[in-house]
């Protein structure tokens, strides 16, 4: 392939936490998670979908622990799946406890809702016992009583993570990730920068509440892709309303949109114009739904006309590009003739499971 992604420069104080031996931070990949959306009591489906999670690429998966009941879910869960849980924690301490005996891999606090300074002592007593990371979570939208008052600003929730934070070193855990989410993309960036400057933590990145999966992912990509294109940010989750798996496949996109991601077919596909005599639009969804989930990284290129054309399918690893009817084949920079464009969708296809075949 003649694409070179964007090197990727890493905060450079960044620390590194381990979360099951999937690395956050301290120059690591930057790794995706995601939620369950399934109750944590019903085990067999909160199973199931970690199942899609891991086969869809997700790194680290997060389960909501709002009861005891949610706990004992919890561990039965944990047994039964070798991915990195973590649970998340909101208003009783003593569950994020709990937690941590029923071998968490991290826990997920709120400074805005876990309580006083002694209960986080607790919390991290019993973290640093089991030797598990914590992650304070600060949202625009659960800050502590005396930031929630009046306009939100990327300062206050700074104030709320720097007060998190004090409290563990104070108790000396040091193992702790940080997020600072907000719905507004624009605030998010603010207040994640603001932490780069001030603080070594690895970052968990994420734009909260950010709706259906259309107005989602554009907020989460101006967002979450904004800091990471700045070297800021370790982890990343987009928050999706809907299924779970989503999120996933959109971190994903974010991810090689920045060039950190370099796995899986990346699809390039021009938007058309009046130029275009091929169906561009339906040639590319049917080779989208049949392209296979890989671990290698290869580029596609599905153009419709001479403008881009050529071009962008001579630089990826198979590409096709229209003429009046008709696409010109390429592979790996090089031309292999013209096909029909009925025929377009199963040479492309085939050209790409010989690129695969031949560099297993």
């Amino acid at each position: 392939m003649q694409y070179s992604g964007r090197k990727y420069k890493f905060h450079k104080n960044t620390r590194r936490v381990d979360v099951r031996g999937v690395a956050i931070g301290g120059g690591s990949q930057v790794t995706l998670q995601s939620m369950l959306s399934v109750s944590t009591t019903d085990v067999e489906a909160a199973l199931r979908q970690i199942r899609e999670l891991s086969v869809t690429g997700c790194d680290i998966v997060r389960i909501a622990l709002p009861d005891k009941a949610a706990v004992e879910a919890f561990s039965e869960i944990r047994a039964q799946t070798s991915m990195p849980l973590v649970a998340d924690i909101h208003f009783d301490h003593r569950l994020a406890i709990l937690a941590a005996e029923a071998d968490a891999d991290k826990l997920r606090i709120n400074p805005g809702n876990i309580g006083s300074e002694a209960k986080v002592r607790e919390v991290a007593t019993a973290a640093k016992e089991r030797k598990i990371p914590i992650r304070i979570g600060v949202n625009a939208g659960s800050l502590p009583k005396d930031l929630a008052d009046g306009p939100l600003s990327a300062k206050k929730m700074l104030d709320a993570a720097s007060r998190e934070i004090e409290i563990l070193l104070n108790a000396k855990f040091e193992d702790i990730v940080v997020s600072l989410k907000a719905h507004s993309p624009a605030l998010t960036v603010e207040a994640n920068r603001l932490f780069a400057e001030r603080f070594d933590f690895p970052l968990h990145l994420g734009v909260t509440e950010a709706g259906l999966p259309r107005e989602g992912s554009i907020r989460s990509a101006i967002g979450i892709g904004t800091l990471l294109l700045e070297g800021i940010g370790d982890t990343i989750r987009v928050s999706l309303t809907g299924n779970p798996v989503e999120e996933v496949i959109v971190g994903k996109q974010i991810l090689m949109a920045c060039g950190l991601r370099k796995s899986g077919i990346e699809l390039v596909s021009c938007p058309t114009c009046g130029r275009c005599r091929v169906d561009v639009a339906t040639i590319t969804e049917a080779i989208s739904n049949r392209l296979p989930e890989i671990d290698k990284h290869i580029v596609v290129a599905v153009m419709g006309c001479e403008v881009n054309g050529p071009g962008e399918a001579k630089a990826a690893d198979v590409g096709i590009a229209g003429g009046d009817g008709f696409f010109l084949l390429f592979k790996e920079g090089k031309p292999l003739g013209k096909i029909r464009e009925d025929e377009a969708v199963e040479r492309l296809l085939g050209e790409v499971n010989r690129v695969l075949v031949r560099s297993n």
